[in-house]
């Protein structure tokens, strides 16, 4: 077996484009068809402008790295992993953002590119923009992101 595994906080910052408030009045939109699928969101409110303004923001980011690659994932934007490096070949093996520039793409408005999001029941998942709990368990052999995600009262999740 290879060295170990290490599971860290820390804060980064990133360039980030503001989006506007969320729409305080519920959408109704059962019979809205998005992106093949059922387009109903309430009881989670709307976001459906941007700003334009760009603004230094902090994020927490939790990192998880072994010897061969190093993963960041950010919490407070859906739980995405947002990096993947690998250590070996020296270059991230998946798409990384540098920026935070959200588009109105997905179910609730706000998405953005890059890194790996976490889809259920869909594509652009209510929540990707929102942020998710976790906790960081640590046992005598290993650490581990724990508790990762997001319960959804979303009405996309009923059979």
């Amino acid at each position: 077996m290879y060295g170990s595994v290490k599971v860290w906080q820390e804060t980064i910052t990133l360039p980030t484009w503001t989006t506007g408030a969320e729409d305080p009045n519920p959408m109704f939109l059962e019979k809205r068809v998005y992106q093949g699928s059922s387009g109903n969101v309430y009881p989670y409110g709307v976001i459906d402008t941007l700003t334009g303004e760009r603004e230094m923001r902090d994020y927490q980011a939790v990192w998880m790295e072994n010897d061969f690659i190093r993963i960041m994932l950010l919490p407070e934007l859906g739980g995405r992993i947002h990096r993947a490096y690998d250590k070996v070949k020296q270059r991230d093996f998946v798409y990384y953002n540098e920026v935070v520039k959200p588009a109105l793409v997905g179910l609730l408005g706000p998405w953005i590119s890059g890194g790996i999001e976490f889809n259920w029941p869909q594509h652009h998942r209510p929540t990707t923009f929102m942020p998710v709990d976790f906790s960081i368990q640590r046992g005598k052999t290993a650490c581990r992101p724990y508790g990762w995600g997001k319960r959804s009262p979303c009405a996309v999740y009923r059979s």
